[in-house]
Parts: structure tokens; C-alpha cells; sequence
């Protein structure tokens, strides 16, 4: 229950909500939610998901025990076998045709320098 919400008929607060156009539902068989942000990852197992809907905007409730995890240390990325990158054909082509390298090389240099083409270059020429 939330604070100051003593003595409340959840009923009426139901009722009162349908009355402003807010609709809730609950997500049923959540087994883990996570929210990745640029350098770390919420992991949040059994986790409690309420969707409210108002005015055509949905809001996710995410309530349960966290667990904050430095990115590319989570258990299922230590398991799992390292994905390939997915590069963009734009990149490739301009690796290739600055340095004459193949298209693997081109693709290898650019994982190897997190998708950055300049720096891809600059690695396979020197």
C-alpha cells in the first residue's frame, strides 16, 4: 500500500481511476526484467510487472529485488558464445575501399574497433 493511503477503499480507488480514463493490468509469468543503461544492467528476477495505461501512454511498474551488474559481466554474456557485432554495410564498404582490404578483414578490424570506422582504417593500414 502507499503511504497515506490508510484507510482507502482499494474498490474505490479502482473505480475512481476507470472514472479518469487510467486502465492497470498485470503481466502474468514475468520471469525477469532488465534494463540496460550505457555501462550497467538492472537485472530483476521474478519480477512484478503492472502496466497502467493513460491517455494512450503506457507506464510499466517494475517492483522486485534487483541486481546491478557492470555491462558485459552478466551471467548469460559470460556463457554465451561472443556474438558478432552487427556492422553496418555503409561501414564495411568504406573500410574496403580506403584500404583494399577483403571484406572479412574489413569486418574483423571494424568488431575490433567497436564499429568505428576511422579507427578500423587506421588499423588496417599501419
Amino acid at each position: 500500500m502507499m503511504p497515506g493511503m490508510r484507510g482507502v477503499n482499494p474498490r474505490q480507488v479502482k473505480q475512481a481511476m476507470k472514472r479518469m480514463g487510467i486502465e492497470t493490468e498485470e503481466l502474468q509469468g514475468v520471469t525477469e526484467v532488465i534494463i540496460r543503461t550505457k555501462d550497467k544492467e538492472y537485472q530483476i528476477k521474478d519480477a512484478e510487472v503492472t502496466i497502467m495505461k493513460v491517455q494512450g501512454q503506457k507506464t510499466f511498474q517494475v517492483v522486485g529485488e534487483e541486481k546491478v551488474v557492470p555491462l558485459g559481466q552478466s551471467p548469460a554474456e559470460k556463457t554465451a558464445a561472443p556474438a558478432a557485432a552487427i556492422v553496418p554495410e555503409e561501414d564495411v564498404q568504406l573500410v574496403m575501399s580506403q584500404t583494399g582490404a577483403s571484406r572479412e578483414k574489413a569486418i574483423e578490424a571494424l568488431n575490433a574497433c567497436d564499429g568505428q570506422p576511422a579507427e578500423a582504417i587506421i588499423r588496417l593500414m599501419s
